[in-house]
C-alpha cells in the first residue's frame, strides 16, 4: 500500500511539472481538462476527426476515461473551467482504431461518433444545442453501416456537415460518405465506395474542407492489412458535396476511382514505410496541400514530406532532415518512434506558410512544430511546445477554431502505445488543450 501511495505521487509530481515547465515556454498556455485513458493512443491518435470542435465561443472535448467511459466537456474560448460530463456510453479503449469523433452542426448541435474498428455504426448528438447531454444511439442512414471504421466528421460553410468511414476491412474495404442538412436534420449517403480497391487493396484517405466547400481528398493504396504494403498518393477533389469528383485538372473522374484512374500526385513504392492517415488542407485559391512520411530508395530513414499543387504540377518538399532509421511492417496499430503530422497554411499576399506539428523520439517525445513562413524558399525551423515527453503522442487541433479565428488549440495527453493493439500499464494521464501562438515572420 505504501508504494501504491509512492508511486501516485511521483505521477502526481510528473504530471504538474510537466504542466508547469510547459506553460513556462513563451507563446504556449497548457489548460487541464481532465485524467483520461492512457493505456494505448486511443485518446491522442491523429484518426480523431475532430477531439476538440469549436461553435461560437464555445469549445467542446471528448475523450474516454480510465473506465472507458465516453467523456464529453465544454468551455467557454479564453477560459480555463471546463464542465464535464460522463456520459451514458462506453466503448473499447484497448483498441487504438476505436477513437472518439466530434463536431457541432451550424444549429450548435453535438454529434459524436465512437468505438469503431469493423463493427455496428455507434452515432448520437446531444439532445438541444449547446447541451452536453447525449440523445440514444441511432442509425445515419442505415445503409452499409455494420463494419464501420474510421468515423470522421466535416463541416462545410453552409451548416451542414459531412461524416467519412471505412466499409469492410483493412486491404478490402471502400469509403462511405454521409451528408447531414441542417434544415432536416436528416443524414443522407452520398457516395458508396467512390474510391475503389476493387476487392483486392484499400484507399486510406485524409480529407479536408476549404472556405469554399470544395471537399479536397488525398490516399495511399494498401495491398494487405500488412502496413508496409502502402504505396503512392493520389488526389481527388469535389465542389459539389461530394456528388461529382474531379483531378486537380478540372478533368472529370468516371466513378468509381480505381488504381487504374487515380490522380497521383506522387508515385511511392511499397516498403517505403509510407504512413497512411495524415491531413490535408488547401488554401484560399484551393490548391491543396497535405503531409506525410516515408523513405526514399537511397535512404534508409523516413522522413516528412509536404506535397502540394501550386496550381500548375505537384511538388514534393522535404521537411525533415532525421536521422534515425525505422521500419514500418505487420498489422495493427504501431509503436512508432514518430507521429503522424497534421498540417496548417497560412497566407498573405505574397506567401504561403505552413505549419507542421508532430512528434518525434529525435525531439525528445515533445509536442513539436516545423515552421516554413515561405514555402517557395523551402526554409523549416523546429520549435517544441511542451518541455516534457507526450509519449506516443499524435495531434489533432480544432479546425473550426483555426479556420475562423486563426487560433491553434491541439488535444494534448501523455500517452502509451503497444504495437498490434496491445496496451502498457500506465495509470490516467491529463487530458490539456494546448493554446499556441505562432510566431510568424
Amino acid at each position: 500500500m505504501k508504494k501504491l501511495k509512492f508511486l501516485f505521487f511521483c505521477l502526481f509530481i510528473q504530471a504538474t511539472l510537466f504542466a508547469q515547465k510547459s506553460n513556462s515556454i513563451e507563446n504556449v498556455n497548457l489548460i487541464k481538462v481532465g485524467k483520461g485513458w492512457a493505456r494505448n493512443s486511443i485518446n491522442a491518435n491523429i484518426l480523431r476527426h475532430n477531439a476538440i470542435a469549436t461553435y461560437k465561443n464555445i469549445q467542446y472535448i471528448a475523450y474516454y476515461n480510465e473506465q472507458q467511459q465516453l467523456v464529453v466537456g465544454k468551455r467557454k474560448i479564453n477560459t480555463e473551467n471546463w464542465q464535464l460530463n460522463v456520459s451514458q456510453y462506453k466503448g473499447n479503449a484497448a483498441d487504438a482504431h476505436c477513437t472518439i469523433s466530434i463536431i457541432v452542426d451550424g444549429d450548435g448541435y453535438l454529434h459524436v461518433s465512437w468505438g469503431h474498428h469493423v463493427n455496428k455504426l455507434r452515432y448520437c448528438r446531444s439532445v438541444k444545442p449547446g447541451s452536453l447531454e447525449l440523445t440514444n444511439e441511432f442509425p445515419m442512414t442505415g445503409l452499409k453501416e455494420e463494419r464501420v471504421t474510421y468515423p470522421e466528421f466535416y463541416n462545410l460553410p453552409n451548416g451542414n456537415l459531412l461524416f467519412l468511414y471505412r466499409d469492410g476491412s483493412s486491404g478490402n474495404g471502400s469509403i462511405i460518405l454521409n451528408r447531414y442538412d441542417v434544415k432536416y436534420k436528416k443524414w443522407s449517403q452520398v457516395q458508396d465506395g467512390w474510391i475503389n480497391g476493387e476487392g483486392e487493396r484499400s484507399p486510406y484517405w485524409q480529407m479536408g474542407t476549404d472556405k469554399s466547400g470544395t471537399i479536397h481528398l488525398s490516399w495511399v493504396w494498401r495491398e494487405s492489412p500488412d502496413v508496409a504494403s502502402n504505396h503512392d498518393l493520389c488526389y481527388a477533389r469535389s465542389k459539389d458535396g461530394g456528388k461529382t469528383w474531379e483531378k486537380s485538372t478540372g478533368e472529370k473522374y468516371k466513378l468509381p476511382v480505381t488504381a487504374a484512374t487515380a490522380e497521383y500526385a506522387v508515385r511511392i513504392p511499397q516498403k517505403s514505410e509510407l504512413i497512411n492517415t495524415t491531413a490535408i488542407v488547401a488554401d484560399s485559391k484551393g490548391r491543396p496541400y497535405t503531409v506525410t512520411y516515408w523513405r526514399s530508395e537511397s535512404s534508409k530513414v523516413p522522413q516528412y514530406q509536404l506535397v502540394y499543387h501550386d496550381g500548375s504540377r505537384w511538388i514534393t518538399q522535404q521537411v525533415s532532415d532525421r536521422k534515425t532509421p525505422f521500419s514500418l511492417s505487420g498489422s495493427g496499430t504501431k509503436r512508432i518512434p514518430i507521429s503522424r503530422p497534421q498540417l496548417i497554411i497560412n497566407e498573405n499576399k505574397k506567401t504561403v506558410k505552413a505549419i507542421m506539428i508532430y512528434r518525434d523520439i529525435e525531439q525528445e517525445d515533445k509536442v513539436s512544430v516545423a515552421l516554413c513562413n515561405d514555402l517557395s524558399k523551402a526554409k523549416w525551423v523546429v520549435e517544441n511546445l511542451t518541455a516534457e515527453s507526450v509519449g506516443l503522442w499524435e495531434p489533432s487541433y480544432d479546425t473550426a477554431l483555426w479556420n475562423r479565428k486563426k487560433k491553434v488549440h491541439l488535444f494534448v495527453q501523455k500517452v502509451e502505445q503497444g504495437d498490434a493493439e496491445t496496451v502498457k500499464d500506465v495509470l490516467p494521464q491529463e487530458v490539456f488543450v494546448l493554446e499556441w501562438k505562432p510566431r510568424w515572420k
